[in-house]
């Protein structure tokens, strides 16, 4: 019997899916975490290398600290695999046709066509069997184009590991022993080319790219809650383990693929990669993944069941009528079974597929790359962004505009010390270390190096906002040297230096500081606290305590410009409905200034601290009052996008940061760019190939014209079928004859589908692209109840032209009659596009793309022709009489002339979407 799945297989599904994974879903790929992958020997086995001593396992590994070289990794990497784990291969094209082929839609129509298979009805099979094949094919060709266009996409944005490689050289066939290293050389690579043995370096913010053995590690901590579920991040250690059992997740010395990390640095060696790590072994268990239904998926669902229960009701009505009326069943059914085909929207699954997939391939040109095609609906019904400050409304090139002592004063003791710390500090470098570093002179920089050495490092993370270098000049003692927030910094100081003396940090003095600081803020100035602390030369091993007993030395001050394009950008989306809200950890009167500056009215500034007293009611109405957020932590970011969603927005959210990445994962569609960490692009839906709010605006209007142009098939398929569904309902009931015979009524839906296969590549209106656009069936419902009767009008008119203008009242003369109607309705259901497609006045104010204009004129004149074809008796049609075309123009102007009036209420009641 099959297992339950535990619960680390449902969320390394989760994560699995995070990552664009789709598993095999096959018991027989099962494998222990220690076998054999691809037939070859494997590593050594997770617990062992827990256990081992670090020297040992390099050792064991053939490697060293310094990492394997290039060839060395070749040759495991030859023997071993690339670092994947097994997902989903590509299906054969067979197997492809097949899926485009079974949906509802197509198997419904492949009943229908059995059914008149069965009642000799060889004509009406064949039709409907090229309804299916059309649909069927355009979906696999749009299908296809848009994997390969995907497949394009994500290799535009890929993550990296950083890996030691050594560099050797030799003399050509010199023996080893004449090898000799060049160096340590820190090398950003692509996951796929790590190998066990390889040694890589860890940040904040980074994906644990493989299964590893950590070497060396300085308050290391790493977020499990994909494989564990645990909320809070584990502490990881460099030391050999001899407890914890046969689970390899019980040991603190390793951490595993697909986890990240959220603050410290560490070195660790590569044990396992691919299929043999924790992550490919449980993926490989995981045998009934359901895939998670989008809400733009349930508006799919949704539309297609209103379609569908629409058909399943009319269709017994029309064969009972015509049933009793007429008194010949087998036709009465073959003409209901032919209606039940023209209510099928067998197309929408290919209008879907080729709209996104255009859509996709159109962002890509504006600089967004698509991770998830359903994201671009999405896209376009957002109506909340909420962004970062740093690098959206501003330039993203951040400089040291000051240093300065406690009191403002210009000091070059704070700028050395500042450059220590930026320098020697290995964990993320942010935009603020780059300042410090490129700011100061070479000549500086050197006397530093030779200077100075460093004894340890306190990493930064998001709690403490601060982080810590230890650094020893001559050996008679140690200075620890902290920067990072005023308030943070200033929370774990003593004492400030003025001048050459050392004053307590009084209230009076904190207060004089905080002005200071204030002012600073007030020009625009992001300001870091820079503080120190001499201790004695005892130790090498220092924490988080140490913090503490500071001196406050000064500060440093940067300033990042507002961009030029943020103010036209943020006017761009406020017309597209679009509300910004800037969710930052920096500074409230930084933030304030910025937002000043590029046009960004603030009608409200709220704290972090301010919002860890809200309870939820009143942040909800807090969230929807203010647009500016400021020192808040990623637990606040997260919590104020949930807040904007259950509010009922679709809310954005842009961000770079491994402090964004909770929020990028809480918001109906992330947004990060490509120079991101690797955990936020891990975490986005989109990614920016330029950081900027005006190409965003693009990818918005996109999204929407994307999401317009599915709506208008779906809009013209209902009313058009109820339009329909009413004409035949009324001639059913007072006609001696059909209508139509099903023949002919499966022409004319088989025209109408071609004539909408390039509806994706239509023209949108610039009003529909001005505001969030999203499903809404009620509306559909509306729409539909609203518009069909209006064609039956001019049916019933026809109906009325035949029977007593020429002469086609008897079953005699059916022929003449059903020819008149298929071409009327034929041409009025083709000119509905044109009408529908656009609030405007059609060919006017408002022209239709040139592939929808060719195909719709191409079939209204197959409709025109075919009566009077050498076609004609197989279709059971007779030319048609020259005051027919006059009678038609008349009609057919009349019924664009009403639904443009008709168009005008509606819009003016219900709105136009």
């Amino acid at each position: 019997m099959q297992q339950a799945l535990t619960l680390s297989e449902r969320l390394i599904a989760v994560l699995g899916a995070r990552l664009g994974l789709r598993f095999f879903r096959r018991r027989d790929m099962l494998e222990t975490l220690d076998a054999p992958a691809h037939g070859h020997e494997a590593p050594p086995g997770l617990v062992d290398a827990a256990r081992d001593a670090g020297p040992d396992l390099l050792a064991r590994l053939s490697t060293t600290r310094d990492g394997l070289s290039d060839d060395e990794a070749a040759t495991v990497r030859a023997r071993v695999g690339a670092n994947e784990v097994e997902h989903e291969k590509p299906l054969p094209w067979w197997r492809h046709l097949f899926n485009c082929y079974r949906n509802p839609f197509n198997l419904l129509l492949s009943a229908l066509a059995a059914v008149s298979y069965a009642t000799d009805d060889t004509e009406g099979t064949i039709i409907i069997a090229s309804m299916v094949i059309i649909s069927t094919v355009l979906r696999f060709v749009q299908e296809a184009r848009s994997n390969k266009a995907a497949e394009k996409l994500k290799a535009m944005v890929s993550t990296t590991a950083t890996v030691l490689r050594r560099e050797v050289l030799g003399n050509g066939g010199a023996e080893a022993d004449n090898v000799r290293r060049l160096g340590r050389m820190g090398r950003e690579m692509p996951l796929a080319e790590l190998v066990p043995g390889d040694i890589v370096l860890l940040a904040a913010g980074d994906m644990i790219p493989a299964d590893v053995r950590i070497l060396a590690a300085k308050d290391l901590f790493i977020s499990q809650s994909a494989l564990t579920g645990e909320a809070l991040p584990v502490e990881k250690f460099a030391h050999a383990c001899e407890s914890g059992g046969n689970n390899p997740l019980a040991y603190d010395n390793l951490a595993f693929m697909g986890t990240n990390v959220v603050s410290g640095s560490a070195t660790a060696v590569v044990v396992a990669t691919g299929a043999r790590t924790f992550f490919g072994s449980l993926a490989q268990r995981v045998t009934a993944l359901q895939p998670t239904v989008t809400s733009f998926q349930q508006g799919v669902n949704r539309v297609s069941w209103v379609l569908i229960r629409f058909m399943l009701v009319m269709t017994p009505i029309v064969l009972l009528i015509n049933g009793f009326t007429k008194h010949d069943w087998l036709e009465a059914s073959l003409f209901a079974l032919s209606v039940a085909v023209g209510l099928t929207p067998e197309m929408l699954p290919m209008i879907v597929t080729a709209t996104l997939a255009k859509g996709a391939v159109v962002l890509s040109r504006k600089k967004v790359i698509v991770k998830r095609l359903d994201a671009i609906q999405n896209f376009g019904a957002m109506d909340v962004l909420c962004t970062d400050k740093t690098g959206t409304l501003t330039q993203d090139k951040i400089c040291l505009e000051r240093h300065t002592d406690v009191w403002g004063h210009a000091s070059e003791d704070v700028l050395e010390y500042a450059y220590l710390n930026s320098f020697y500090q290995t964990g993320l470098k942010n935009l603020l270390d780059v300042a410090v570093l490129d700011h100061a002179e070479l000549h500086q920089r050197l006397d530093v190096v030779n200077r100075y050495r460093k004894i340890d490092e306190i990493p930064f993370d998001f709690q403490r906002r601060r982080m810590s270098v230890v650094v020893s000049e001559d050996g008679t003692h140690h200075e620890l040297i902290c920067k990072g927030a005023v308030e943070e910094v200033m929370a774990v100081c003593e004492r400030v230096q003025h001048g050459a003396n050392v004053e307590p940090l009084t209230p009076d003095v904190l207060a004089r500081l905080r002005r200071v600081t204030a002012d600073l803020n007030a020009e625009g100035l992001r300001v870091v606290a820079v503080a120190t602390r001499h201790l004695p030369p005892v130790r090498d091993n220092y924490s988080i305590a140490d913090e503490s007993e500071l001196i406050l030395v000064g500060y440093i001050a940067f300033l990042d410009p507002p961009k030029e394009s943020t103010a036209p950008a943020l006017k761009a989306l406020a017309a597209s409905g679009v509300d910004v809200k800037v969710l930052t950890g920096d500074n409230d009167l930084v933030t304030a200034k910025v937002c000043r500056e590029v046009g960004l009215k603030v009608d409200g500034c709220v704290l972090g601290d301010d919002i860890e007293t809200m309870s939820d009611a009143e942040l909800a109405q807090t969230v929807e009052r203010a647009n500016v957020f400021a020192k808040l932590t990623p637990a606040h970011k997260e919590r104020l996008v949930r807040m904007l969603r259950a509010n009922g927005h679709v809310v954005g959210f842009m961000g770079d940061g491994i402090n964004d990445a909770p929020a990028l994962r809480a918001a109906d569609i992330g947004i990060s760019v490509d120079t991101a960490v690797d955990i936020a692009k891990e975490a986005a839906d989109l990614i920016l190939l330029e950081k900027s709010l005006m190409v965003l605006e693009q990818g918005v209007i996109e999204g929407r014209r994307t999401f317009a142009n599915m709506l208008k098939y779906i809009k013209m398929t209902a009313s058009s079928n109820f339009g329909n569904v009413f004409s035949v309902l009324i001639a059913s009931a007072f006609l001696p004859f059909l209508p139509m015979l099903p023949l002919q009524l499966l022409t004319q839906n088989l025209l109408y589908d071609l004539s909408q296969t390039t509806i994706p590549f239509d023209n949108v209106d610039d009003e529909q692209l001005t505001r969030p656009q999203r499903w809404n069936p009620a509306d559909l419902s509306r729409f539909m109840v609203f518009f069909g009767p209006i064609s039956s009008i001019f049916d019933v008119l026809t109906f009325l032209a035949m029977w007593h203008l020429f002469g086609a009242n008897s079953a005699e003369h059916q022929t003449l009659f059903q020819s008149g109607w298929f071409v009327e309705g034929l041409l009025s259901q083709t000119l509905i596009v044109h009408l529908i497609r656009t609030r405007r006045v059609p060919f006017v104010q408002s022209r239709a793309a040139w592939p929808l204009l060719l195909m719709t004129g191409a079939v209204m004149l197959i409709g025109l022709m075919l009566p009077m074809s050498p076609f004609a008796d197989t279709f059971k049609m007779q030319a048609l009489p020259l005051a027919y075309f006059p009678m038609l123009a008349a009609i057919l102007l009349a019924y664009a002339v009403l639904t443009q009036m008709m168009k005008g209420m509606f819009a003016r009641r219900f709105g136009w979407q």
